[in-house]
Protein backbone atom coordinates (compact mmCIF):
# COMPACT_ATOMS: atom_id res chain seq x y z
CA UNK A 1 0.00 0.00 0.00
CA UNK A 2 2.63 2.49 0.74
CA UNK A 3 4.64 1.44 -2.61
CA UNK A 4 0.94 2.53 -3.98
CA UNK A 5 0.69 5.53 -1.78
CA UNK A 6 4.66 6.74 -3.02
CA UNK A 7 3.83 6.04 -6.76
CA UNK A 8 0.83 7.98 -6.42
CA UNK A 9 2.31 11.57 -4.72
CA UNK A 10 5.39 10.82 -7.32
CA UNK A 11 3.07 11.28 -9.93
CA UNK A 12 1.30 14.58 -8.56
CA UNK A 13 4.58 16.06 -7.82
CA UNK A 14 5.93 15.38 -11.79
CA UNK A 15 2.64 16.28 -12.45
CA UNK A 16 2.68 19.96 -10.35
CA UNK A 17 5.97 20.49 -11.46
CA UNK A 18 4.92 19.84 -15.87
CA UNK A 19 2.43 22.46 -15.11
CA UNK A 20 4.35 25.05 -13.65
CA UNK A 21 6.67 24.86 -16.23
CA UNK A 22 3.81 24.95 -18.73
CA UNK A 23 2.32 28.14 -17.51
CA UNK A 24 5.58 29.91 -16.88
CA UNK A 25 6.91 29.12 -20.28
CA UNK A 26 3.42 30.19 -22.13
CA UNK A 27 3.93 33.83 -19.54
CA UNK A 28 7.49 33.99 -20.71
CA UNK A 29 6.50 34.15 -24.21
CA UNK A 30 3.72 36.16 -23.61
CA UNK A 31 5.42 38.88 -22.17
CA UNK A 32 8.60 38.37 -21.66
CA UNK A 33 10.80 36.70 -19.24
CA UNK A 34 11.89 40.34 -17.42
CA UNK A 35 8.06 41.02 -17.03
CA UNK A 36 7.20 37.32 -15.57
CA UNK A 37 7.77 37.41 -11.68
CA UNK A 38 7.09 34.19 -9.63
CA UNK A 39 3.77 35.26 -7.88
CA UNK A 40 2.65 35.82 -12.10
CA UNK A 41 3.90 32.38 -12.60
CA UNK A 42 2.60 30.71 -9.71
CA UNK A 43 -1.27 32.72 -10.04
CA UNK A 44 -1.51 31.08 -13.71
CA UNK A 45 -0.76 27.44 -12.36
CA UNK A 46 -3.04 27.90 -9.77
CA UNK A 47 -0.80 26.99 -7.19
CA UNK A 48 1.00 28.84 -4.06
CA UNK A 49 4.16 30.35 -4.77
CA UNK A 50 6.11 28.25 -1.65
CA UNK A 51 4.98 25.86 -4.30
CA UNK A 52 7.28 26.92 -7.27
CA UNK A 53 10.25 27.08 -5.04
CA UNK A 54 9.15 23.44 -4.43
CA UNK A 55 10.20 22.43 -7.63
CA UNK A 56 12.26 25.21 -8.98
CA UNK A 57 15.06 27.41 -7.26
CA UNK A 58 14.52 30.36 -9.18
CA UNK A 59 12.86 31.87 -12.58
CA UNK A 60 15.76 31.19 -14.27
CA UNK A 61 15.55 27.46 -13.72
CA UNK A 62 11.90 27.26 -14.74
CA UNK A 63 13.13 29.26 -17.92
CA UNK A 64 15.58 26.55 -19.14
CA UNK A 65 13.42 23.43 -17.53
CA UNK A 66 12.76 21.14 -20.26
CA UNK A 67 14.34 23.13 -22.82
CA UNK A 68 18.40 21.94 -22.79
CA UNK A 69 20.13 18.66 -22.55
CA UNK A 70 20.60 16.71 -19.70
CA UNK A 71 23.77 18.06 -17.64
CA UNK A 72 24.85 14.87 -17.08
CA UNK A 73 24.63 12.93 -20.59
CA UNK A 74 27.57 13.49 -22.17
CA UNK A 75 29.19 12.01 -18.71
CA UNK A 76 26.41 9.16 -18.85
CA UNK A 77 27.92 8.78 -22.49
CA UNK A 78 31.75 8.14 -21.42
CA UNK A 79 30.93 5.97 -18.67
CA UNK A 80 28.59 3.82 -20.15
CA UNK A 81 30.43 3.40 -23.65
CA UNK A 82 30.41 -0.10 -25.09
CA UNK A 83 33.42 -2.41 -25.15
CA UNK A 84 35.24 -1.24 -28.22
CA UNK A 85 34.45 2.31 -28.22
CA UNK A 86 36.43 4.70 -27.11
CA UNK A 87 35.48 7.10 -24.51
CA UNK A 88 36.73 10.04 -26.97
CA UNK A 89 34.34 8.41 -29.23
CA UNK A 90 30.94 8.64 -27.06
CA UNK A 91 31.92 12.28 -25.73
CA UNK A 92 31.88 13.07 -29.00
CA UNK A 93 28.77 11.06 -30.22
CA UNK A 94 27.19 12.19 -27.52
CA UNK A 95 27.58 16.02 -27.81
CA UNK A 96 27.19 16.18 -31.43
CA UNK A 97 23.57 14.32 -30.55
CA UNK A 98 22.97 16.66 -27.79
CA UNK A 99 24.03 20.46 -30.22
CA UNK A 100 21.95 18.87 -32.87
CA UNK A 101 18.67 18.29 -31.10
CA UNK A 102 18.80 21.91 -29.44
CA UNK A 103 19.68 23.57 -32.99
CA UNK A 104 16.36 21.65 -34.14
CA UNK A 105 14.16 22.60 -30.93
CA UNK A 106 15.19 25.81 -31.29
CA UNK A 107 14.29 26.29 -34.86
CA UNK A 108 11.08 25.83 -34.27
CA UNK A 109 8.52 28.77 -34.54
CA UNK A 110 7.45 28.67 -31.02
CA UNK A 111 10.96 28.34 -29.38
CA UNK A 112 11.44 31.93 -31.16
CA UNK A 113 10.71 34.03 -27.65
CA UNK A 114 12.77 31.45 -26.09
CA UNK A 115 15.68 32.49 -28.44
CA UNK A 116 15.51 36.18 -28.23
CA UNK A 117 15.41 35.98 -24.75
CA UNK A 118 18.94 34.02 -24.62
CA UNK A 119 20.09 36.44 -26.84
CA UNK A 120 18.91 39.73 -25.17
CA UNK A 121 19.37 38.51 -21.71
CA UNK A 122 22.25 38.74 -19.77
CA UNK A 123 21.51 36.88 -16.48
CA UNK A 124 19.86 33.96 -18.45
CA UNK A 125 23.28 33.80 -20.38
CA UNK A 126 24.78 33.78 -17.55
CA UNK A 127 22.64 31.31 -16.21
CA UNK A 128 23.52 29.13 -19.16
CA UNK A 129 27.24 28.99 -18.67
CA UNK A 130 26.80 27.99 -15.52
CA UNK A 131 24.68 24.76 -16.58
CA UNK A 132 27.55 24.55 -19.27
CA UNK A 133 29.90 24.51 -16.23
CA UNK A 134 28.81 21.93 -14.25
CA UNK A 135 27.69 19.34 -17.21
CA UNK A 136 31.45 19.91 -18.03
CA UNK A 137 32.74 18.95 -14.61
CA UNK A 138 30.75 15.96 -14.53
CA UNK A 139 31.62 15.02 -18.21
CA UNK A 140 35.69 16.01 -17.51
CA UNK A 141 35.47 13.46 -13.93
CA UNK A 142 33.69 10.80 -16.08
CA UNK A 143 37.01 10.92 -18.65
CA UNK A 144 39.39 10.87 -16.30
CA UNK A 145 37.40 7.80 -14.62
CA UNK A 146 37.35 5.86 -18.08
CA UNK A 147 40.80 7.02 -19.25
CA UNK A 148 42.73 5.55 -15.81
CA UNK A 149 40.40 2.09 -15.89
CA UNK A 150 39.06 3.54 -12.34
CA UNK A 151 42.64 4.56 -10.95
CA UNK A 152 43.18 7.50 -10.09
CA UNK A 153 44.21 9.64 -12.92
CA UNK A 154 47.42 10.88 -13.48
CA UNK A 155 47.56 14.91 -14.70
CA UNK A 156 48.47 13.65 -17.79
CA UNK A 157 45.21 12.01 -18.15
CA UNK A 158 43.70 15.41 -16.06
CA UNK A 159 44.87 17.62 -18.51
CA UNK A 160 43.81 16.01 -21.51
CA UNK A 161 40.28 15.54 -19.85
CA UNK A 162 40.13 18.95 -19.14
CA UNK A 163 41.34 20.18 -22.39
CA UNK A 164 39.14 17.78 -24.35
CA UNK A 165 35.85 18.60 -22.64
CA UNK A 166 36.70 22.70 -22.97
CA UNK A 167 37.31 21.96 -26.65
CA UNK A 168 33.73 20.52 -27.31
CA UNK A 169 31.46 22.17 -24.76
CA UNK A 170 32.84 25.54 -25.89
CA UNK A 171 32.65 24.49 -29.48
CA UNK A 172 29.05 23.37 -29.05
CA UNK A 173 28.06 26.83 -27.42
CA UNK A 174 29.56 28.83 -30.19
CA UNK A 175 27.63 26.85 -32.40
CA UNK A 176 24.91 27.59 -30.68
CA UNK A 177 25.05 31.15 -30.30
CA UNK A 178 25.85 31.53 -33.81
CA UNK A 179 23.03 29.65 -35.19
CA UNK A 180 20.44 31.46 -32.89
CA UNK A 181 22.17 34.38 -34.28
CA UNK A 182 21.77 33.71 -37.91
CA UNK A 183 18.02 32.68 -37.35
CA UNK A 184 17.21 35.98 -35.50
CA UNK A 185 18.67 37.78 -38.71
CA UNK A 186 18.30 35.91 -41.47
CA UNK A 187 14.91 33.56 -40.13
CA UNK A 188 15.32 29.32 -39.75
CA UNK A 189 15.81 28.18 -43.36
CA UNK A 190 15.66 24.00 -44.09
CA UNK A 191 19.10 25.19 -45.63
CA UNK A 192 20.14 27.18 -42.98
CA UNK A 193 19.83 24.20 -40.42
CA UNK A 194 21.62 21.79 -43.23
CA UNK A 195 24.38 24.26 -42.99
CA UNK A 196 23.85 24.00 -39.30
CA UNK A 197 24.20 20.63 -38.78
CA UNK A 198 27.12 20.21 -41.38
CA UNK A 199 28.82 22.73 -39.36
CA UNK A 200 28.24 20.52 -36.08
CA UNK A 201 28.88 17.22 -37.53
CA UNK A 202 32.42 18.70 -39.14
CA UNK A 203 33.53 20.42 -35.84
CA UNK A 204 32.98 18.01 -33.88
CA UNK A 205 34.97 15.42 -36.26
CA UNK A 206 37.71 17.58 -36.29
CA UNK A 207 37.99 17.95 -32.97
CA UNK A 208 38.30 14.14 -32.21
CA UNK A 209 40.90 13.94 -34.19
CA UNK A 210 42.82 16.86 -32.66
CA UNK A 211 41.95 15.60 -29.40
CA UNK A 212 43.41 11.97 -30.71
CA UNK A 213 46.78 13.49 -32.19
CA UNK A 214 46.96 15.67 -28.51
CA UNK A 215 46.67 12.07 -27.04
CA UNK A 216 49.58 10.50 -28.55
CA UNK A 217 51.51 13.77 -27.72
CA UNK A 218 50.44 13.47 -24.20
CA UNK A 219 51.28 9.92 -24.11
CA UNK A 220 47.51 9.11 -22.94
CA UNK A 221 45.92 5.90 -24.55
CA UNK A 222 42.62 6.66 -25.81
CA UNK A 223 41.52 3.09 -27.42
Amino acid sequence: MGDVTGGRRELRKAQTRAEIRAAAHRLFAERGFDAVTTADVAAAADVAVQTVFNHFESKEALFFDGRIPSLSGPAEAIASCPPGTSPLTALRRQVEQDISALLAREASPERRSYVEAMVATPHLQERGRMLMVEALELATEALNTALSGGAPATPRVRLFSRLTVEMFFNASRVLAVEHRRTGLAEGWTAAGQAAAQDAVTATLAVLEDGARQLAGRLGVPVD
